[in-house]
């Protein structure tokens, strides 16, 4: 059954409402007869004036037909070759009403649902003819246009252009009506309205049926500013970021360590209040040697709080403490609710606290606070997050430099003290000789040999100790500066063997541990150097032909029996049975070269143990 849906006869001389055509819809749904008596009933009004013209729309079908018998004055009637080409380019221009019949009418409910759908739903919706102009917009599009907030109609009729103001074009399409239009395809850009709005826009083609060119652009716009915004925040955060950790070669010949932290210092400030927008800041290093917080920066914190000792531990720390012993971040929104927070501003309120982490390596923490309640969101933290990510880079980077210059110092000490400790034992050698020689006959003489062997030990002390006074302080441990043999430091070693590989190595060995080394070329050379000084071990070897080993002991035993002494040997058959008499003669601490660093340290430490305590072990 074919059905009346809609009647709408504009101007002064008729106009039937969109509620009454739907009535009249719902009424010709019910009966043939009672469509044809109201299709009757309308072609019975008459006009003041000329007879309008109404467009019809489905003429070809049977309801058609019966309208253009019973109606008195059919010229009015006019029905479109092509119903298809009128729906995709409506114009009414000429028209006092429409009447949809048949196909048509059925399309109707789907299209006014659609309407409404797209009326009010969140996005601008606009549609364009080729003119570029707006023939019908949805309520939101007025309004991202900004002409509702100054009482301004509907922007139909006019160019996009001239409904939002000439908004600038950021890009990437500059031309997206013209783009859909031209090549069939749909276009995305950015623009921006006013001083500080962006909206985002997507222009679609739309085709006739059997039509090869787009007849329309169906246009969606979209606000974007919260997002484009975020976007150049992120955007300013990352390049701050990279910022923090950028050195330039000649910074790096011409600034000091100090020096370096106090740059770093000054552009986490700058970029905390410029890209951040965040006013009060703490920052704190950790110090993996004593798992303290230290303060790098403060910006508005108390003095108390500033100064105040925090630790890195899930409770009595704060929320600091918390943070660094965690690795996670806190945001505290009410700080008189939370039993974590220590006061760090007058009156605050909320505060903010993020792990400065770096491959899940806590290096510290940032701590930022406001005198308000929800100063801070979720998004404040991923931005700060994301801050502290570079904040670490640089951090670490600059700890590399520091360790740089620390081994950089403790190897240049080392290659001093190897290239020194030839002619220093050679000093201390003939010194030893002198001394021998000059013992009870020239008190004169004996005073400056022993004033020659002070200078000369301090010679070798001071090379040593250049490496860590040069270094800088570092809070991670480096093993070369922080031997984990802390019994070794400062003990004097005698090395007494005729291979001059053996006495480098010792020497550069033991070095690190900060012991006092001393070398001997052979027996009777140690023995000398045993009568002329005070040695808390010596290392000697026993296969020394010069002077036979049980000789050399018993001698040594005459001196200082109590001396630890470390018999050093190849691997091989012992034919003179030497080790099996000096353990008789107790001797029992014998070390094999070439010896490893592991095992001479142990040696070293059972030498320098008393009889009845445990040697540590590792």
């Amino acid at each position: 059954m074919t059905e009346l849906v809609s009647a709408k006869i504009s101007g002064d001389q008729l106009s039937i409402g969109l509620s009454f055509a739907k009535h009249v819809a719902a009424q010709c749904r019910r009966s043939y007869n009672q469509t044809l008596m109201l299709l009757s009933k309308l072609g019975e009004l008459r006009f003041v004036s000329t007879t309008p013209r109404i467009l019809v729309l489905g003429a070809q079908e049977e309801a058609g037909r019966l309208l253009w018998e019973s109606v008195r004055t059919p010229e009015s009637l006019v029905a479109p070759a092509d119903d298809t080409g009128w729906l995709v380019n409506p114009s009414l221009d000429g028209y006092a009403a429409a009447l949809l019949l048949g196909e048509p009418l059925q399309r109707l409910p789907s299209l006014l649902a659609f309407e409404s759908v797209v009326k009010h739903i969140p996005e601008g919706v606009a549609v364009l003819n080729t003119e570029l102009k707006i023939q019908w917009c949805n309520d939101r599009f007025t309004e991202l246009t900004g002409r509702t907030a100054v009482g301004l109609p509907a922007p139909q009729g006019l160019t996009f252009d001239d409904a939002f103001a000439s908004p600038q074009i950021v890009g990437p399409d500059f031309a997206p009506f013209n783009t859909a239009l031209g090549s069939g395809l749909t276009a995305r850009t950015k623009y921006r309205t006013g001083e500080s709005t962006y909206i985002d826009v997507v222009a679609a083609p739309v085709f006739a049926a059997g039509s090869e060119f787009a007849s329309l652009v169906v246009v969606t716009v979209r606000d974007v500013t919260v997002e484009h915004q975020q976007g150049e925040k992120l955007t300013a955060i990352h390049e701050a970021g990279q910022d923090l950790g950028d050195i330039a070669p000649e910074d790096l010949l011409t600034m000091s360590v100090e020096a370096r932290k106090i740059l770093l210092r000054e552009k986490i400030i700058l970029y905390t209040k410029d890209v951040l927008k965040f006013g009060t800041i703490e920052v704190r290093l950790l110090n993996e040697r004593t798992n303290r917080l230290e303060p790098l920066l403060n910006v508005g914190m108390m003095p108390e709080a500033a100064e105040r000792e925090l630790y890195a531990a899930p409770t009595g720390n704060g929320v600091t403490g918390y943070v660094a012993a965690t690795g996670n971040s806190y945001l505290c929104r009410d700080t008189s609710n939370d039993p974590l927070y220590l006061m760090g501003v007058a009156g605050a309120s909320s505060s903010l606290t993020v792990p400065i982490k770096r491959h899940e390596r806590v290096l510290g923490t940032f701590n930022v606070e406001s005198t308000y309640a929800n100063a801070f969101s979720e998004q404040d933290q991923q931005f700060l997050e994301l801050f502290c990510r570079d904040l670490a880079i640089a951090l670490n980077t600059l700890e590399l430099l520091v360790f740089e210059r620390a081994t950089v110092a403790s190897e240049s000490s080392t290659v001093l003290l190897r290239e020194a400790a030839r002619p220093v034992d050679e000093i201390l050698n003939d010194i030893a000789w002198l001394q021998n020689k000059f013992v009870g006959f020239d008190p004169q003489a004996t005073e400056r040999l022993q004033r020659m062997l002070k200078q000369t030990r301090t010679i070798r002390q001071l090379i040593h100790g250049i490496g860590e006074k040069v270094a800088p302080q570092v809070s991670t441990p480096l093993p070369s500066l922080s031997p984990s043999k802390p019994k070794l430091r400062g003990k004097r070693v005698l090395i007494a063997d005729g291979d001059e590989t053996v006495r480098a190595t010792g020497h550069e060995l033991l070095a690190r541990f900060g012991c006092e080394v001393e070398t001997a070329h052979n027996g009777e050379e140690a023995i000398l150097m045993i009568r002329s000084f005070h040695y808390d071990v010596v290392l000697y070897d026993a296969e020394m032909t010069d002077i036979h080993l049980i000789e050399a002991l018993e001698k040594i035993r005459a001196i200082h029996a109590y001396i630890p002494v470390v018999l050093m040997k190849g691997y091989g058959y012992d034919g003179a049975h030497r080790m099996v008499k000096a353990r008789q003669m107790g001797f029992k601490l014998a070390l094999y070269k070439p010896f490893r660093l592991d095992l001479l340290l142990t040696e070293l430490d059972k030498a320098m143990t008393p009889p009845g305590e445990e040697s540590p072990k590792g």
